[in-house]
């Protein structure tokens, strides 16, 4: 029997990905090893938003194309054993690709392993599995490949996500978490009168339901066995009343991520994000007047060109007002292909670090801060 592995680098959606493309494998008679020296094809999923992602990437298959070259005569090549590489990183032109990683055999898009009916596949929790609702993003903050790598905004369809929750649940599935580089925006790019539609549909009759993700919250919350939903990821600009009204249901998970990237308003700028500081801390106070027990995790970029020790410490204040539980803090790497590249990279590595370690110290190993709801914010 033929045997596959797969190698996943990055965010949720790639986990995703990883275990529809298991079941493109186990569709054609494949059996998953997690053993890489006994598989017949090696899959490695991609993630390009840090230089450091990409860098595992390339080291991991120099460690692989060892498993090519068997006790053979004169070092023939095995040509039973075959890499492919999917996910982010094909952003990059094709040339490009095999120029740098030559041991590559096959460079797959995501988008052509034809996934099998969504019921039937496998799912790495046996607790909580991971729902993509929509891919892509529009909004091209100056340091994110995201729309270079993912594309435009692509939603699913609505029946289809609900069948899939359905299913779930049948299964035993007590929990899900709804998955889009920008959840909030789920539906925006359906033609007017699928809007109407759904809206007319499924709206509860005693709300008036302007938005489509909160749509899709409120009819997801009516199925029965699932006890919790959770969703990744929120930019703040999309985050609207609608969506705060649903997420106060009792099924809708009480941890909210919610990137805030910086505390500047002049890098908020730079960064391409539609608010300011103060357009933040007027959301989150506006998300906890409505569900006062929510517990709120960011994602924050430390270095960006330009950041001054003053702007630092607007995000250092920042986070001390919220009161974050959790952070994924970056330092800042220029990426090919944004806008930010453009910009000179002139903050040391050396500061950069000196900066995450006071976030990461800050929200992340002080228990003191993370439950801590400010007055500010109340």
């Amino acid at each position: 029997m033929k045997k596959y592995f797969i190698k996943v680098f990055g965010c949720a959606m790639n986990v995703a990905d990883t275990e529809r493309i298991a079941g493109w494998y186990e569709a054609r008679g494949y059996r998953r090893t997690e053993k890489p020296r006994e598989a017949n094809e090696v899959v490695i999923v991609t993630c390009s938003v840090r230089q450091t992602a990409e860098d595992r990437v390339y080291g991991l298959i120099n460690n692989l194309a060892k498993y090519k070259i068997p006790a053979l005569p004169a070092g023939r090549q095995n040509t039973k054993y075959k890499i492919i590489l999917t996910g982010c990183m094909l952003r990059y032109p094709l040339k490009y690709l095999k120029e740098k990683l030559p041991n590559v055999d096959e460079f797959v898009k995501i988008s052509n392993f034809k996934f099998q009916n969504s019921n039937l596949h496998e799912h790495s929790s046996k607790v909580c599995a991971l729902v993509p609702i929509m891919e892509g993003c529009n909004n091209f903050c100056s340091y994110c490949v995201v729309p270079y790598a993912r594309g435009r905004e692509v939603s699913r369809p609505f029946e289809e996500i609900v069948c899939e929750v359905e299913g779930l649940a049948r299964r035993g599935y007590k929990e899900i978490t709804l998955l889009g580089q920008n959840v909030n925006s789920y539906g925006k790019d359906f033609p007017p009168e699928e809007k109407r539609r759904f809206l007319n549909c499924f709206n509860d009759l005693n709300h008036c339901i302007k938005n489509l993700f909160a749509t899709l919250l409120r009819t997801l919350h009516k199925i029965g066995g699932l006890e919790k939903i959770s969703f990744l990821t929120s930019n703040p600009w999309d985050l609207d009343d609608n969506i705060i009204e649903a997420m106060a249901l009792p099924k809708i998970d009480r941890y909210l991520h919610l990137p805030v990237q910086s505390g500047d308003d002049e890098i908020l700028r730079k960064m391409n994000r539609h608010y300011t500081a103060e357009d933040y801390l007027k959301l989150v106070k506006k998300i906890r007047t409505k569900i006062p027990d929510i517990k709120i995790g960011t994602d924050i970029i430390v270095g960006f060109p330009g950041e001054t020790e003053e702007q630092f410490q607007n995000t250092v204040q920042l986070c001390k007002k919220v009161g974050f539980v959790k952070a994924y803090v970056a330092m800042y790497s220029p990426r090919l292909q944004t806008a930010a590249y453009k910009l000179v990279d002139e903050i040391s590595h050396k500061e950069k670090r000196r900066r995450w370690k006071i976030l990461d110290d800050l929200i992340n190993k002080n228990p003191a801060q993370n439950d801590k709801f400010l007055s500010y914010v109340r």
